[in-house]
Formats: C-alpha cells, structure tokens, sequence
C-alpha cells in the first residue's frame, strides 16, 4: 500500500544546513551547496540572516539583510558566472 503525500509543499527556497564550509539551499526540486570560498557573503553572517531568503522575482534569491542577491541560473550553471567579492 503506497501513502498518498500528505500536504503541499510551500517553499520554493529553503535553508536546509549551515556548516563551517559553507550552506546547503533547497530551490523548488533542486540542492545546491554554496561554499564559503565562492561565496563569502554567508561566511560571518548571523544564522538568521542566512535563513531569511526570498523569490525577489521568480528566479532570483534574495537575502534582504545581507543585500546579497543570486540568480537561480547562477546555481544552476556556476562556470558562467565569475562571482567576485571585495
């Protein structure tokens, strides 16, 4: 007998790990892993501005508090962008 899925899924991005190498994100059906070298924004921020991710248009994150915004086709396809920070 197989169980029918019980509620809808209302996350499209969602944290889902913090480590001491960088952070795991959940986008619609797909994982990433962010590591801190490609991504220093996330490095020394609090946990609570790491978890506070939204859609600021249907393809784009946005972390308010860290002023850190990523495309989703930049997580998808990481070799076209050369991420930068100064």
């Amino acid at each position: 007998m197989k169980s029918e899925t019980s509620g809808v899924n209302t996350l499209d991005v969602e944290v889902t790990n913090i480590s001491p190498f960088g952070i795991w994100l959940c986008l619609k059906d797909s994982e990433y892993f962010l590591p801190y070298e490609d991504y220093p924004w996330f490095k020394n921020a609090r946990i609570s501005q790491i978890f506070n991710v939204v859609f600021q248009t249907p393809h784009h994150l946005y972390w308010p508090e860290l002023d850190v915004d990523l495309s989703e086709d930049s997580l998808k396809n990481p070799e076209k962008y050369h991420l930068t920070a100064k």
